[in-house]
């Protein structure tokens, strides 16, 4: 009984040693997982936006909450841009035409990158839409959350400018 249970011990944990996917969530003080997609306006690579504060949404035309979160994403990036705030939407449609049927009546005043594949989300152990991840200016992970309500806002952007404030 007692060798059973040792063997059951040592193949769970090979099994999970051997399978990062099963990754639930970033710790935080983690290096974000890095990211090169096809962007509305170019490749967008996170390692190229080292130095920034980077807040990395990830989002689908079907999500009712991102219809609401763009807004206010817009008002971050406005507000914040210029302090060293990058705002990444990753987007996770299947094709890229809902995507930009999306943002036609749903503008994006930040960055958009395409991941049809969803591979990126995997990466971030993302569970839901919307999902986010706030990004130091270090690469490291600051904080995740999943959702939007109207009620997240301020602490949202709290968190934002404890990093900037941080990144200095």
């Amino acid at each position: 009984m007692k060798m059973l249970s040792m063997v059951s011990a040592a193949t769970l944990a090979v099994t999970l040693a051997a399978a990062p996917a099963l990754v639930l969530a970033l710790d935080k003080g983690a290096p974000a997982p890095q990211f090169t997609l096809p962007g509305a306006d170019g490749e967008v690579k996170l390692a190229s936006l080292q130095g920034k504060v980077v807040y990395v949404d990830f989002w689908a035309s079907w999500c009712g909450p991102c219809r609401q979160s763009f807004p206010w994403m817009n008002e971050m990036q406005a507000k914040y841009g210029a302090r060293g705030l990058q705002i990444v939407g990753v987007n996770v449609d299947a094709t890229s035409d809902e995507a930009r049927k999306f943002l036609a009546t749903t503008p994006a005043r930040f960055t958009i990158a395409f991941d049809p594949k969803g591979a990126t989300p995997r990466q971030y152990g993302i569970k839901g839409m919307p999902s986010s991840v706030l990004v130091g200016a270090d690469g490291k992970v600051i904080a995740e959350h999943s959702g939007f309500r109207d009620s997240d806002r301020a602490a949202l952007e709290a968190q934002i400018v404890a990093a900037l404030g941080a990144a200095k």
